[in-house]
Order: C-alpha cells, then sequence, then structure tokens
C-alpha cells in the first residue's frame, strides 16, 4: 500500500521529495508539507518513510508480514543510527524490528569509476566486481567447492 503523510508532524523539509525514486513525493506550494501526489503509482519502497527526520510519514503493511487489523510504523531513531519497524497485531502483541541506517556521509563511497577495471580472474569469478574489498572481508568471501556439495543426485530429474 503507499506512504501517507501525516500533515501536523510534516515540516516540508523534503527530504522525502529528494529521495522519492518514483518522484510522487511533492511539496504543497500552499501549506509547506509533504504528500504523496500519485498513490498509485507509489513503489512501496518506503525510502521517503525511513528518510523523514519527523516520522510524518507512515505506511501500511502487508499481509504477508502484517495481517489484516494490524498497524505498522516505522520509526528513524537518528541518535540511535537505527531505523525501528513497529507492528501491532489485533490481539495486542507487538514485534519490533531494527535496522541500521547509514552511517557514512553521503559521497563518501567510491564510485564505480573510481575503481581499477578487474582483472581477467576477477572477470571469471562468481564474486561482483571489488565485492571482498567493498565488504571488508580479509581473504575473500568464503564459498563452497564442488567436493563440499552433497552428492546423491540423479541426473535427469
Amino acid at each position: 500500500m503507499p506512504t501517507f503523510v501525516y500533515m501536523t508532524s510534516c515540516d516540508g523539509c523534503g527530504h522525502c521529495v529528494d529521495i522519492c525514486p518514483s518522484d510522487i513525493m511533492h511539496i504543497d506550494k500552499t501549506y509547506r508539507r509533504a504528500y504523496n501526489i500519485e498513490p498509485n503509482f507509489c513503489w512501496e519502497c518506503y525510502s521517503c518513510v525511513k528518510a523523514c527526520p519527523q516520522n510524518a510519514i507512515d505506511c501500511r503493511g502487508y499481509a504477508e508480514f502484517a495481517p489484516m487489523g494490524h498497524s505498522v510504523r516505522a520509526l528513524r531513531e537518528e541518535d540511535k543510527g537505527t531505523i525501528s519497524w513497529k507492528i501491532r497485531f489485533r490481539d495486542g502483541t507487538q514485534k519490533d524490528f531494527v535496522s541500521p541506517i547509514r552511517t557514512t556521509p553521503w559521497g563518501s563511497l567510491k564510485s564505480p569509476s573510481d575503481y581499477d577495471e578487474p582483472s581477467d580472474e576477477a572477470w571469471n569469478s562468481q564474486q561482483l566486481a571489488h565485492e571482498p574489498e567493498a565488504l571488508n572481508i580479509k581473504g575473500g568471501l568464503p564459498a563452497l567447492d564442488r567436493k563440499q556439495l552433497k552428492k546423491g543426485y540423479r541426473k535427469g530429474l
């Protein structure tokens, strides 16, 4: 379901407008508050919910994780560096999910053009270019080789 804005909480900062990939969050020129101009075109990525410093944008959860009669609230807690998703079910039980938010300054990550071109060995690898380096994993990513895979399958099935 699309996101919606609590006009009384919105301060018109425009963070949601800047981050919306489908360009449907706009600032009302009269009231200086954000609103979703075309809810049918919402990608439901919740980028605006996560970016809002006032917690003024809310969302409706999918039936897969929060059945009918529920409420979902996303809270950006800048001081903790987290996004908290609180789901309250019909029976009153509540589940809290906490995810870290980006803690590096915008523009501080290297652009793909700043990396060296991948080696011939890297082109034949199953890993993405510069993946171990970007993930800060020393010695590369753990991977199974063919000898470690479970045997006993029959070809043709």
